[in-house]
């Protein structure tokens, strides 16, 4: 019996007899099956590219904001804002500011 079967898939006998609409019908869901799985393969596998794209992206742009942040604290330096303003006459001032006290009204 198994012999039998066997010997059938490999000559195809099993699929022009007279049940072979089962047959064709198990092989198309097969095939469909197939289909949609090698589909939803290869959007996986693009969603995976577009997500390390996008970490490289995010990567990038941080890298661009540390920059930016590391300059922008040089700049707040006070020896750099004297330097930059030293041309222009403005000095910092001799005598240390005084704390201005407002009594309430109440």
């Amino acid at each position: 019996m198994v012999k039998k079967s066997i010997y059938s898939v490999l000559r195809g006998t099993f699929l022009i007899s007279d049940d072979s609409f089962k047959n064709w019908r198990l092989i198309l869901f097969l095939s469909m099956l197939a289909i949609v799985m090698i589909a939803s393969s290869h959007s996986a596998d693009r969603k995976v590219h577009e997500i390390a794209q996008l970490n490289e992206e995010v990567k990038a742009l941080r890298s661009l904001f540390v920059d930016g942040r590391s300059k922008l604290m040089r700049l707040k330096m006070e020896s750099n804002v004297r330097a930059e303003l030293a041309p222009k006459g403005i000095m910092p001032s001799g005598i240390p500011p005084k704390k201005v006290h407002v009594k309430s009204q109440n």
